[in-house]
């Protein structure tokens, strides 16, 4: 099994990055405020503008080390990659199956009834915590139904309508599950660009971080992350990380999202508001949900198709070795990560 490295998250908008030997440099006006070995590192995530030197992004090829940067609010804005890793016949077999309806559309099938069992396993799980709730019921009792008609689907184009449908219920009562802090965190539906309330904005900010290392460990399985099944593939968008973080959107995303507030470990002097900007994330809020986000990865379970345990943090790698073993042929089918 791989070795669960650090990620070296920059906040500070203004921080300059640079090699020094093996080392890392974090610097902020020419002040070096952190200095980390290579070898420590498994990816590099920064938020800003202010860059990197050449031989930095060098240092991070050589060592494997994926290097991604995004705006100060949290949105993508490119990332450094290296040498395609893994053979030729492995991306071959993926792209002709991408090419494939049939082949494609089974693996799609797969991954949606997936992310319709985790939604409902948390609306679930929520009802044995606090009881009964009839709309909170009702939805489950839906879902159900759209899992099972999941995989029936025929097209990608009804598999998506089966997809939204399934979303549009889950979060109709995803307000129900905030148990704390009610008043100061207001759920009324998913919004995106902008992020018109906090827990959208802490919602989106997670799926972020997560396809971010959903993609590099694609990549260090020999996959590309840009030809994907169910996602259209679109120049510059990673259609296959979007695939897989399908499955992990309500285990690692929502309900952390859920435990933050409901454990009050972030609060609503954490944002700001920027007008047509949305929300976001202040850098003191931003630096408490990345550490709980880093606590959460070292945390274990046990995986429940490996039946070993497993790092919470080593999932997208998990997972993408068996979507690469099932392509190789090693598998009838690809095993989806269900939340038992």
């Amino acid at each position: 099994m791989k070795k669960l490295l650090n990620t070296l998250y920059v906040i500070q908008p203004t921080s300059y990055l640079y090699k020094d030997g093996q080392n890392v440099v974090v610097s902020v006006e020419q002040k070096d405020l952190l200095r980390v070995p290579i070898i420590n590192l498994e990816s590099i995530v920064a938020f800003g503008y202010a860059g990197c030197s050449p031989g930095l992004m060098k240092l991070c090829v050589d060592n494997g080390v994926s290097l991604s940067f995004f705006t100060p609010n949290g949105r993508y804005i490119a990332r450094i990659q290296g040498e395609i890793r893994g053979n030729v016949t492995l991306r071959k077999k993926q792209y002709d199956v991408s090419k494939s309806e049939i082949e494609s559309l089974d693996i799609a099938k797969t991954i949606v009834a997936s992310k319709i069992y985790n939604q409902r396993g948390i609306l679930m799980r929520y009802q044995r915590d606090y009881g009964r709730d009839e709309d909170v019921s009702e939805v489950i009792n839906g879902l159900l139904k759209m899992q099972k008609n999941s995989l029936k689907a025929d097209t990608k184009d009804s598999l998506r309508g089966i997809e939204g449908m399934a979303a549009s219920a889950y979060f109709s009562v995803f307000a129900k599950l905030i148990t704390q802090q009610k008043a100061d965190f207001i759920f009324e539906g998913r919004n995106r660009r902008p992020a018109r309330d906090e827990v959208n904005a802490m919602l989106s900010f997670s799926y972020t971080l997560l396809a971010n290392e959903i993609t590099s460990a694609l990549e260090s399985v020999g996959l590309d992350p840009y030809v994907g099944v169910f996602h259209v593939v679109r120049p510059g968008r990673t259609s296959l990380s979007l695939d897989i973080l399908e499955e992990f959107r309500s285990y690692l995303c929502d309900r952390f999202v859920l435990s933050l507030i409901n454990r009050k470990q972030i609060q609503p002097n954490d944002f700001l508001h920027q007008g047509a900007e949305g929300i976001v994330l202040t850098d003191k809020g931003r630096k408490k949900f990345i550490s709980a986000w880093q606590a959460r990865k070292q945390e274990e379970i046990i995986h429940p198709y490996l039946e070993e345990k497993v790092k919470i943090g080593l999932l997208p790698f998990v997972q993408s070795k068996l979507l690469a073993s099932h392509l190789r042929g090693n598998l009838d089918a690809y095993p989806p990560f269900l939340v038992k």
